[in-house]
């Protein structure tokens, strides 16, 4: 299988090597790694230039941040297109849900329009350059990004660690989105309900690594083993055997990603 969201370069030297060496030990083909920013950008292109099978880098600015300047974005936006023909996808970009909360926890003011302003410059980027994007959208701001990737005809769309509501998940499904799942489906009821409405031809595995998980996995490093235990859970969530459900997977991240 494939970990379709790891930021790998979040991880120290040691913890990458020891990552990448054990892959296929894990029956792991490969990875997405998926960048916060420029700096993020460069040092996944290194990682993908020193492992080019294990590695498929996907380079964007992460919501959950300040927002860029413009002569920032644009030196983003400039290194990402001389970069396009390594990079499997636009991401990690989208909304910043949680450090809205935050702020508004404090009484404090948060420029949203900005953020789907932004938002809209990597949708229409993915459109230009017909590449997958990679989102980060949860609850109500799911139905943000919805309106402009339909607005720019982005079909190839993955939300990962996606939480929302049972009528966004059909409208997804109808679009043709997939939806990955992490760990945490072993001791998340949400999780593992939002897991009946996602259809198998849409599912995909992740960890998000090197955010940490509770449960069975907690004091573990986040490693993408860890997906094998994903699949299982799908498994036995949707009725089917751990073969199929991982052939489906595999098929899934294939189709998305164009990966042979």
């Amino acid at each position: 299988m494939i970990d379709s969201h790891i930021h790998l370069d979040l991880y120290n030297q040691e913890e990458q090597e020891q990552i990448l060496s054990s892959l296929s030990k894990y029956n792991i083909d490969s990875a997405i790694a998926v960048s916060m920013q420029l700096s993020s950008c460069i040092a996944n292109h290194k990682l993908h230039l020193s492992h080019p099978k294990s590695v498929h880098p996907a380079y964007g600015f992460h919501p959950e941040q300040a927002l860029p300047s413009d002569s920032e974005f644009q030196q983003l936006v400039a290194w990402i297109e001389e970069h396009q023909d390594e990079m499997i996808a636009i991401g990690e970009v989208g909304l910043p849900y949680y450090m809205r909360q935050e702020a508004e926890e404090k009484g404090l003011p948060f420029n949203l329009q900005s953020y789907i302003d932004l938002l809209e410059m990597f949708v229409a980027l993915a459109a230009k350059l017909d590449k997958p994007i990679i989102l980060h959208a949860v609850y109500e701001d799911v139905d943000i990004a919805c309106d402009l990737l339909e607005k720019y005809n982005v079909n190839r769309a993955h939300f990962h660690w996606f939480k929302g509501s049972r009528a966004t998940v059909e409208r997804m499904m109808r679009n043709g989105y997939y939806i990955s799942f992490t760990p945490d489906i072993a001791y998340e009821e949400e999780i593992q309900q939002l897991a009946k409405d996602v259809r198998v031809d849409r599912m995909l595995v992740e960890t998000d690594g090197p955010w940490p998980f509770e449960g069975p996995f907690q004091g573990q490093m986040t490693h993408p083993r860890m997906i094998h235990a994903v699949a299982e859970h799908l498994a036995a969530i949707k009725g089917l055997s751990l073969e199929e459900t991982v052939q489906h997977i595999r098929s899934n991240t294939a189709r998305l990603y164009s990966i042979k």
